[in-house]
């Protein structure tokens, strides 16, 4: 069975919300650029309150270290996730943490690059210009139909809905997908609907 990332997450309501609706794990955006933005205060509070099972992802875009390791620390976060341009030298500055870095894809992947980043695991998304994730935009899942090899967990992510992730899961066999701006009312705020549904028929599919 397939593992949901519901990502964005702004507030307790919505993460209570996706752990009542059977999520995996929860991503909290640490880019002030990105409309699903959230304070590390904020974040922490609602992260206090997530069941233990619940994996807590923090969401980085060409942070400084520093700044990673100490809202990594505040906030409890089990996974640190890399959105902008980290090399992999860069990734392998944080010792003791799991990392995932992302790949957006336009028209094809460089797979001998992704081998480079030895880190936890790879998230792909999709490639726009000047955007760094949550476009809700997808690409052509063929272009990593045959990622599995990497023996990393892969995170499917990249304008997935509740009309779309049979066929992307099918596709890609991933073992995450990842959704934010599809099940949301607006941007950093979710439709509950949404969610429930989305999470549901993700976890019917079977691999």
């Amino acid at each position: 069975m397939v593992k949901v990332k519901i990502c964005g997450i702004t507030n307790p309501e919505d993460a209570k919300a996706s752990v009542d609706a059977g999520c995996d794990a929860l991503g909290f955006v640490f880019y002030k650029k990105s409309p699903r933005y959230i304070t590390w205060q904020k974040a922490r509070d609602i992260i206090k309150r997530l069941p233990k099972n619940i994996i807590k992802t923090g969401v980085f875009v060409n942070a400084k270290p520093k700044t990673i390791k100490n809202i990594a620390k505040l906030c409890g976060l089990d996974i640190l996730q890399f959105h902008g341009r980290e090399s992999w030298e860069f990734c392998s500055k944080f010792k003791g943490h799991k990392i995932i870095k992302s790949f957006r894809i336009k028209d094809g992947i460089d797979l001998e690059k992704v081998k480079k980043y030895k880190t936890f695991g790879y998230l792909f998304d999709t490639f726009v210009k000047n955007k760094a994730g949550g476009t809700g935009k997808n690409f052509n899942w063929k272009f990593i139909r045959h990622i599995n090899g990497l023996k990393r967990p892969v995170f499917l992510s990249g304008g997935l809905s509740e009309k779309n992730v049979k066929e992307a899961v099918e596709t890609v066999k991933p073992h995450w997908v990842d959704v934010s701006s599809s099940v949301e009312a607006r941007p950093g705020k979710k439709d509950h609907k949404k969610v429930k549904k989305f999470i549901k028929i993700a976890k019917s599919i079977a691999l």
